[in-house]
């Protein structure tokens, strides 16, 4: 049985069932969790889960090939939407950041679909460039090029997001062939100078980071002394995590001693959903949204080693390596590991811009998916 796109035929034995299932499975059971941590926006997630499965479909049947036809426009549409919100009138500001643009009946933040447009652009520049990659006029450009998204970013403020962007940078110019002689110089600085830069930001009368940064590190590093403060979400993060012990008080519950229950969490159900999980659903809970969320991962990767070029495995890597980052960032901040920082997971987080962008996102792999090397 075949699939017909307008310039080529694909084949249903190709397309990836198994990954469709994984992401339906993890975005359902976020729906779950949204819905025990604020019933007020559940229906909102089930509304952008359907919206973004028949993109996620449209998308996988469109050839990948024909979209990096445009990368440039791609390129530009989201340094624009970057751009924008940052106007005053057309982004708002929340929290003492300009990250949203309000559409009336939900809010749209361009650096999660930035993020999927800078994966499709650097997918064809890489492979444009993929005899030149490591030469350092390419590299330059390359820099040149992600350093005007990350700063529209950075300006927000949003410096979380920012150092992800860049992290994404990396792993896809590595995927593309980056030499290993650049990386290990790039190493050789880098390590030094972050050692300098923790050095110095720790410091009371630092000029580096926002006032507000500069205490989350410090409630990292000291979190009893900023207990009722900046330490105060991650403390409890870990406790309601805890208290979830193996199976969890299970979701919806009335317990007075739930952490969740007591507001003892701001926002449950965008940044600190891991806890919810954890509280609720327990060990087990928390073992299944990482394994679900790795399975992605692993399905992403193995589709690009059998993508027909270099673009594909490009997008397919940039996918997975954005879920894998924010899975880990998320967690890591749920569970004290690093500062605080805002990251949803994906597909469990409510955010209806991160989990459409990351639907097209999975939407281009499968398209990959349908074109492997053997239909050369």
């Amino acid at each position: 049985m075949r699939l017909f796109h307008i310039r080529k035929p694909y084949r249903l034995r190709d397309y990836k069932f198994s990954l469709v299932l994984f992401v339906l499975t993890i975005s359902c059971l976020g729906i779950l969790v949204i819905g025990s941590a604020n019933e007020a926006y559940q229906s909102k997630q089930i509304a952008g889960l359907i919206f973004g499965l028949v993109l996620m479909l449209i998308v996988s049947l469109i050839d990948y090939v024909w979209i990096l036809n445009f990368y440039w426009i791609l390129y530009f549409l989201s340094v624009f939407l970057l751009f924008i919100v940052l106007i005053p009138g057309i982004g708002y500001v929340a929290n003492g950041a300009r990250r949203w643009i309000d559409l009336g009946f939900t809010n749209f933040q361009p650096s999660e679909l930035a993020k999927i447009l800078l994966i499709l652009f650097f997918a064809k520049f890489i492979m444009v460039h993929e005899d030149d990659l490591s030469d350092w006029k390419t590299i330059l450009k390359a820099l040149l090029l992600i350093a005007v998204p990350l700063g529209l970013i950075y300006r927000e403020p949003n410096l979380s997001t920012t150092i992800a962007t860049a992290i994404l940078f990396c792993v896809l110019m590595y995927a593309g062939g980056l030499s290993y002689k650049f990386i290990g110089t790039v190493l050789l600085i880098s390590i030094p100078l972050a050692f300098v830069f923790i050095t110095i930001v720790v410091q009371p009368d630092q000029k580096l980071l926002d006032n507000y940064q500069h205490k989350r590190i410090m409630a990292w590093l000291e979190p009893q002394k900023y207990a009722s403060d900046e330490g105060y979400q991650q403390n409890n993060s870990v406790m309601a995590i805890g208290s979830g012990q193996l199976t969890g008080k299970g979701l919806n519950n009335n317990t007075t001693t739930s952490v969740k229950n007591g507001n003892f969490i701001l926002e449950p159900q965008t940044d600190f959903i891991f806890a919810i999980v954890g509280e609720e659903l327990g060990f087990v809970g928390c073992c299944t949204v990482l394994l679900l969320l790795l399975f992605i991962v692993i399905q992403c990767i193995l589709i690009g080693v059998r993508s027909k070029n270099t673009a594909g495995k490009i997008i397919c890597c940039g996918v997975g390596s954005l879920i894998g980052l924010q899975t880990f960032i998320n967690v890591a901040v749920a569970t004290q590991l690093i500062p605080n920082t805002g990251i949803p997971l994906p597909f469990v987080s409510y955010g209806l811009t991160s989990l459409v962008s990351l639907l097209i996102g999975i939407g281009l792999v499968l398209n990959v998916g349908l074109q492997p090397k053997k239909y050369q």
